[in-house]
């Protein structure tokens, strides 16, 4: 046994945690479907300075027919500008008193209490970052992660995102589709029988070749209406192991229609932060998220062992992230919301 278990108490924190935050992108990866694809697909960036950037296609040149000494227009065109977020930083606290380490002084006793601590840390990270996926990034005064209630909202033409008012430029604006209105042929309320159809016409609205979502995140009252809609024989989940969601180790039906097959995903669940009565369609190749590689994804926030308060017998350390979620075309995301269920 050590002759200072304090000391060696505080060597195992530090060692852990440099240890243990090496997994944490995969810890949040593996549990968070949209940020797990697009981890597969290289989309989780770092980046310097005190903006995120993003580049952006603003406009095209126009091809021009033509035959024999035709004048060929060459006009002035800006193809490209930037998008730009300001990083966000999130802590999630590990604390103990002296009294706690002295208490389960021994190595396997420590690394126990260590253990319980770090999973419990590791569970608020990988939730506080999920609850920020789906936000509208107001919390705590602006300072939570800029999620999926901003980059693709209910209400398109109004709002700055990116730094980019979108009651003035059009291009910058995503689609959003209310079940109540969207789809009169159809009818007004998402159940087992208007599901399938409805999806299809978005899909149909909101595709070009090969662009359109990708993945289908769902609250647990569209997921349910989506799997209602698909009897035994006709109950379609992703070819494990080959694409999708399924290649990197979730479990989820598809929708097979409109000329694609698109992960369906359950996003909701005990807690879930996704809205009720929501689908976000999504084009994962269109998203980042972007770290800081210095603070990156629960890398800790004091170098060492960490921080001993001068007034109090105890050490405290922390778990951190700073950066944020970016996105560079919106024209194939989109918003499926239900305002009236009852309807």
């Amino acid at each position: 046994m050590p002759i200072n278990p304090l000391a060696h108490y505080q060597q195992v924190l530090s060692m852990a945690l440099e240890d243990r935050s090496n997994g944490y992108e995969d810890l949040v990866s593996n549990t968070i479907p949209l940020i797990g694809l697009m981890k597969s697909k290289g989309l989780i960036k770092n980046y310097s300075g005190p903006r995120i950037r993003e580049t952006l296609q603003i406009a095209k040149p126009t091809g021009q027919w033509y035959s024999g000494y035709d004048f060929l227009d060459n006009p002035p065109v800006e193809l490209f500008n930037d998008a730009y977020w300001t990083p966000k930083m999130m802590a999630v606290p590990i604390s103990l008193t002296n009294e706690e380490i002295l208490n389960n002084a021994g190595e396997a006793q420590i690394m126990d209490v260590l253990e319980s601590y770090m999973d419990v840390a590791e569970t608020t990270l990988m939730e506080t970052i999920e609850t920020g996926l789906y936000s509208d990034g107001t919390a705590n005064n602006g300072k939570q992660l800029t999620g999926l209630a901003t980059a693709v909202p209910i209400v398109t033409n109004t709002g700055v995102y990116g730094g980019i008012d979108r009651g003035t430029y059009a291009l910058w604006r995503t689609s959003s589709f209310d079940a109540n209105s969207a789809f009169p042929t159809i009818g007004t309320q998402v159940n087992a029988t208007t599901i399938r159809p409805m999806l299809t016409q978005i899909f149909l609205q909101r595709s070009r070749g090969k662009q359109s979502a990708d993945i289908l995140l769902m609250s647990n009252e569209h997921y349910s209406a989506y799997d209602g809609a698909l009897v035994a024989l006709q109950r379609i989940t992703e070819r494990s192991g080959t694409r999708g969601m399924n290649a990197i180790g979730f479990n989820n039906l598809a929708y097979v229609g409109a000329g694609r097959e698109v992960s369906v995903v359950m996003a909701g669940g005990i807690g879930a932060a996704i809205p009720a009565n929501t689908t976000f369609g999504l084009n994962s190749d269109t998203f980042r998220l972007r770290v800081n590689p210095i603070r990156g994804m629960g890398k800790k926030l004091f170098p060492g062992d960490g921080m001993m308060p001068i007034n109090q017998d105890a050490l405290a350390q922390f778990m951190g992230f700073m950066g944020e979620l970016t996105m560079t075309n919106p024209l194939f995301n989109w918003r499926f919301y239900d305002s009236n269920p009852a309807a």
